[in-house]
Parts: structure tokens; sequence; C-alpha cells
């Protein structure tokens, strides 16, 4: 993957992680405990996708990154200063857009981002917030009061305001939440873009084709464990099932025995065979069926391959998980 600085662009040759995790726990007052545990590097110039079911974990450990709840054990690096001791340098690395909606909705979306700016003791830089607003389509909206603005709107103003101190790591947590489809694959196109600059990207979300879409990498989390974090490209094929499809020429009554050690299916109606395989053996897998196929006189008129979905690799690992 290639790695970009965020002031021009050109490749980086650094390969440390711009966060690292390190035995991160958190147990609340009541005895609850939200995190075990976790061990987590994020790479410098990566869009890193956390995926779990609600309660799992994913906000309190974003909370505790970004300053917001405080850990009971472990140590949390950003760029290289800890959250912990040198919070002020980590902060200013770090833009956060929360789930919950948190303008102030008689304020102009202009006023709104040049505050945001200023409460990290930034100078003044108009044609920088005025590239953000441009960035995010919200130029046109500057002087408008953000009461006005629709909800996906809002969620933008929200990510401008995160940007406008020049973060070097952004993290969204449920970026889509409420927002049409079309504007959620404009905010994708727009997370792609901020990755280019050179930011990097923490993405919490319910809409498991949003990971599937944007991610480089992917971690699962349940009952605040951190139990898998895998290549998204790696993790599909190790993980992921494909589907022969094939559609019979002639109903079959029954899978003939010499095919039934075979991972296949009959349908309801007869007339199709469906065959189950992991990506890995697909030559070998396929050249075998067919083959057998045409030995028990078996024929076929049509065949179509479909493969598992990030969600469906999801709810296996979750549900293994419990």
């Amino acid at each position: 993957m290639k790695k970009y600085t965020p002031q021009n662009g050109y490749p980086m040759t650094d390969a440390s992680p711009i966060i690292s995790i390190t035995n991160l726990s958190k147990v609340y007052a009541s005895g609850f405990q939200a995190l075990k545990s976790v061990d987590l590097d994020i790479h410098r110039g990566e869009i890193f996708a956390l995926l779990g079911p609600n309660g799992a974990g994913k906000t309190t450990l974003i909370s505790i990154i970004c300053g917001i709840v405080n850990a009971s054990t472990g140590e949390v690096l950003a760029d290289g200063h800890s959250v912990f001791k040198d919070y002020r340098q980590a902060r200013s690395k770090i833009g956060l857009v929360p789930q919950e909606l948190t303008n102030d909705m008689f304020e102009t979306v202009w006023n709104t981002v040049k505050f945001s700016r200023g409460l990290f003791g930034k100078a003044p830089n108009p044609a920088l917030l005025e590239d953000i607003l441009r960035r995010l389509s919200l130029w046109d909206k500057k002087d408008q009061q953000i009461r006005a603005l629709s909800g996906g709107m809002k969620r933008r103003v929200m990510i401008a305001k995160a940007l406008s101190h020049e973060p070097m790591i952004l993290f969204l947590d449920e970026p889509t939440a409420g927002v049409d489809v079309d504007l959620r694959k404009d905010m994708w196109q727009m997370v792609h873009q901020l990755r280019e600059t050179g930011v990097t990207i923490i993405l919490t979300t319910h809409y498991i084709e949003e990971a599937q879409e944007m991610a480089d990498r992917i971690g699962f989390i349940r009952q605040g464990e951190l139990f898998l974090v895998e290549e998204k490209k790696a993790l599909m094929q190790k993980l992921g099932k494909k589907q022969l499809t094939l559609q019979l020429a002639e109903p079959l009554a029954e899978i003939p025995t010499a095919l039934q050690a075979l991972p296949l299916t009959l349908s309801d109606n007869h007339l199709q065979l469906v065959y189950t395989f992991d990506a890995q053996t697909q030559k070998k897998g396929i050249a075998t069926l067919l083959r057998q196929l045409s030995e028990e006189g078996v024929d076929f008129q049509d065949l179509y391959t479909s493969e598992s979905s990030l969600e469906d690799i999801f709810v296996k690992l979750i549900g293994a998980s419990v």
C-alpha cells in the first residue's frame, strides 16, 4: 500500500504505526469489563474498520484513544505520543466524528468550523477551512445555520470540524448512520480522498458493506475482546466461501451416490446443483466436479459463481466467538 505524508502526498518510508495500543483494558465502577487486554497497531495511511455488535466495546476503545474515557490499564500512543501522559500532543493528531450530532444548531457552518480549529490553538487559516468545506460540498452552505441543514449535511459539518485542526488520524464512529444511500456513497468517496491526502482513518460501522468497500484491514471485536485483525483481501480469501451454481438441463431426482461426498446441495425444484468450495481449492475442486458430473451423465446448460460477502464472514465470526 502506498503511504502519503499529510503535507505533500509523497510516499512515506516510515513503517512505524501511527497508533499503537498495548494491553488496553477498561473496567467500569459497576464491575463491567468493556475492554479486555486489547493490543493493536494501526498503520499510517490505512483505512481500518472496527466491526462488532452493539456493546462490543468499539466506542469505548475510540473514546479512550481520543481522551474521552480513562483506561483501567494499558498504553496508547498516537504518532508516538502517549494519550495519557502527553495528552495535548496526542490529541492534536486526532480528529473525531462521534455517533451523536453535537453541533450548535443556531451557529453558522463557517463559525462552527472556525471555532473548532481555535480550540486546538491553531492560527486562523480561512483558505484551509474553505478547502475543507469545498471538499465536503459545504461551501455554498457556509453562512447557513446548522439547524437548517439536512441530517447528512449536519454529519458533514461534524467531519469538517474534525478536520479543521489538520489531524493525521480521523476516527469515524458510525459516520453514515441515518443518511441515505446516495449520500453514503458520496461519503465513501470522500473517505478515500482523505486517505490520499495522508489521513489515517479508523471507522466503526453497522453497514458491513461499508467496511467491505473502504477498509484495508478489519478488526473484529466482541465482549471487549479484539479477537481477529486481518487484511481485508486475506480475510476474504481465507474465510470466504465461493459457490458454483449449475443450472441442470433436466431435473435431477437426487444427488448421485458417487457425488454425495462432495459439498453439493440440490435445489428444491431439482434444477440446480450448488457446489460450495474454498477459493484456495477452486481449480482442483471444480475440475473434479465437472469430470464426475460428466461421468455420471449429469448435463447442465448454464453455470455461475458467487462468493461470501464480508457480512457473511462477520456473522460467522461473531457467532463463533460467543
